[in-house]
């Protein structure tokens, strides 16, 4: 059944869905600002927001951002009126950070360089969220603004410690989210409300401006209601930071496109039996066991896998000394003013006093030795597919000892940033009670597009079904009937674009021509007069087309010609600069002949690039190329989309 019409009151803010709506000239910015705060104000769910962006102050950006636009183009700006909401231990300038501790609050003199990357972008912020206190905690229980509950079901928890980024994007308050992940805590709200999140490699995405919990560990978190637009965050938000110590030197040439595995055949580490848990809740299991089967369709063969040095691991972060650096960021505040901090919260940071040099030491071996047990492993796994959670709390459940359910919800989360790992939290279906469900796809450090990658294929951006929580439901893709008609004086002028490769829909480079406002025209085919090879040493991994001389002109050694697939997308002429600076050596564009007679503009290849390529043309097209390279093991590099 067709989603309703999107509304003001209760339609979709999902990228695709706000970027139809301003093409068509059915929102602006400063209208959707204005709907957004409507929203709250007629939302029930209690203690979402630490503090909110005056509503005229938003507006008045927003007005700016439309007319900066008409002068520089929407291109300069990837998020162009996404409204997005911040957890309030990340700094934004001239906003108190508060690290839910009301008597802690400072104000920061600058924001946090991720908050600034995505303001340049184009996002618009609507305010800073509750979380547990100064991040220690998985439930969302645990703030001097008082506890959050679940929009599914408000008898249970909304997880934590990004509890109210999480409400806010599941109740359709803003299109993305900001948290912070040390053990989970963006990855198990993103469980219990819905949602799709993006833990990074450590180091990928810069903690500057991040208050710290456990600062060797902290990673910042990407929340988002599709794993298409936490790509695109991924994107912006990732980088190199020389005024972040823990901030990797790699960073900014790390392309999250870039693949090492091929998503349509791999290996699915999936613990051996007994070594989950559920906490007693057979529907968790029955979810995740779903989830697996569902991977296994998508090509996965189920590996089983040791889990126990993963889940050693993760007993260290709570019960060995890192728990002492939890406390090193708030020592002096805490020993003034210990009544500040929530009884839990005191708890847990008082244990910091007690490990020694020794101990920490000990810990440091220990989790090194584990490293490399669980080295043995990855040997036998790309991914590993984990619940995110064994199952939700009930507040009753959870209130009496936080801190002791929060060391539950994290036996599948704690571990991972202790081993350097990658981990993108999926949506897995709903227990019979309302709640979500969800798994987490992890992998070795810098994995990180090969769990996007997969991510998109199990949780596809259209799949049907809802959009955070009731009643946001997955828009139906926008057709060419829902644009409006346009005086011709009006009507963007528009570049007919051939691609073959890496741009193609679903592939790892087609959120560029989606970001610079193009739409897919037809799938067909080229004249029967080009060769498709596989390139070597591109990241990612792209073909190149080649035209060659027709019938008996062809040269001694030299193939005939044949039809290749290709899609034909219309990208606006205003952004075909903008798309032109992004395309690297060996590639270019010129001419390209269709099956039909027509001739567009399309990808080529330099032909001193088909040295050590692989001639693929008898595949018919790049994405068979690709699933007959995975199913006859082809060598990664050239396997993977």
């Amino acid at each position: 059944m067709a989603a309703p019409p999107w509304t003001a009151a209760n339609g979709p803010m999902d990228f695709a869905t706000l970027r139809h709506l301003y093409r068509a000239r059915q929102q602006t910015p400063a209208d959707l600002v204005a709907a957004v705060h409507r929203r709250i104000r007629a939302s029930d769910l209690p203690n979402v927001w630490i503090a909110l962006v005056d509503e005229r102050i938003a507006v008045d950006q927003a007005l700016a951002l439309e007319k900066t636009a008409q002068a520089r183009g929407m291109a300069e700006f990837p998020l162009y009126g996404i409204p997005f909401a911040v957890k309030d231990n990340i700094d934004v300038a001239g906003m108190m950070t508060t690290a839910a501790c009301r008597d802690f609050a400072y104000r920061p003199a600058a924001s946090s360089p991720v908050v600034e990357k995505l303001l340049a972008a184009g996002a618009i912020l609507i305010g800073k969220t509750n979380l547990d206190q100064f991040a220690t905690g998985l439930t969302g229980l645990l703030s001097s603004f008082g506890p959050t509950r679940n929009p599914f079901n408000p008898a249970f928890i909304s997880g934590g410690s990004s509890s109210g980024s999480a409400i806010a994007l599941a109740a359709g308050l803003v299109s993305f989210a900001l948290g912070t992940d040390t053990a989970g805590s963006g990855r198990v709200p993103a469980a219990f409300n819905n949602l799709v999140g993006i833990k990074a490699t450590p180091g990928l995405i810069s903690t500057r401006g991040v208050f710290p919990a456990c600062r060797s560990l902290d990673c910042l978190s990407l929340l988002a209601l599709n794993v298409q637009d936490a790509s695109e965050l991924m994107a912006l938000a990732k980088g190199f930071d020389p005024q972040d110590p823990y901030s990797r030197p790699d960073a900014s040439d790390f392309d999250p496109s870039m693949l090492q595995l091929p998503v349509s055949r791999f290996r699915m580490g999936v613990p051996a039996p007994g070594q989950l848990e559920f906490l007693g809740d057979p529907e968790a299991r029955s979810l995740y066991q779903a989830a697996v089967a569902r991977l296994e369709k998508l090509g996965g063969r189920r590996t089983e896998i040791d889990l126990s040095p993963f889940l050693d691991a993760g007993k260290l972060l709570y019960d060995g000394p890192w728990v002492a650096q939890r406390l090193a960021s708030i020592d002096a505040f805490h020993a003034a003013h210990p009544e500040s901090l929530t009884p839990a919260t005191c708890a847990i940071m008082d244990r910091g006093r007690l490990p020694s040099a020794l101990d920490a030491f000990k810990a440091m071996d220990k989790l090194a030795r584990l490293r490399a047990v669980a080295a043995a492993q990855w040997a036998l796994m790309d991914v590993l597919v984990l619940p995110t959670a064994p199952r939700a709390f009930t507040i009753q459940e959870a209130a009496p000892d936080p801190a002791a359910a929060s060391a539950k919800l994290g036996l599948y989360t704690n571990f991972v940033n202790l081993m350097d790992l990658a981990a993108v939290a999926l949506p897995a279906g709903f227990t019979s009670q309302g709640m979500p469900f969800g798994i987490s796809l992890i992998g070795r450090r810098l994995s990180d597009a090969n769990l996007i990658a997969l991510g998109q294929r199990f949780f596809p951006a259209r799949s049907g079904g809802l959009l955070g929580a009731p009643p946001l439901a997955h828009p139906e893709p926008p057709t060419d009937a829902d644009e409006p008609t346009l005086p011709e004086s009006e009507r963007p002028r528009q570049t007919l674009l051939c691609v073959v490769g890496a741009h193609l829909s679903g592939q790892p480079l087609n959120h560029q021509l989606i970001g610079l406002d193009a739409t897919l025209v037809k799938r067909t085919r080229t004249a029967p007069h080009y060769r498709l090879f596989a390139l070597s040493g591109t990241t990612p991994p792209k073909p190149g087309l080649l035209r060659v001389p027709d019938g008996d002109n062809n040269g001694p050694g030299a193939q005939a010609g044949c039809a290749i697939a290709v899609e034909v997308w219309s990208l606006p002429e205003r952004n075909v600069g903008a798309f032109l600076a992004r395309i690297a050596p060996p590639l270019c564009i010129g001419n390209v002949q269709l099956e039909n007679g027509q001739w567009v503009k399309g990808f080529l290849c330099e032909t001193i690039a088909l040295t050590g390529a692989q001639d693929i043309s008898k595949f018919g097209g790049w994405v068979p190329y690709l699933a007959a390279a995975a199913n006859h093991s082809a060598p990664r590099a050239a396997a993977a989309h």
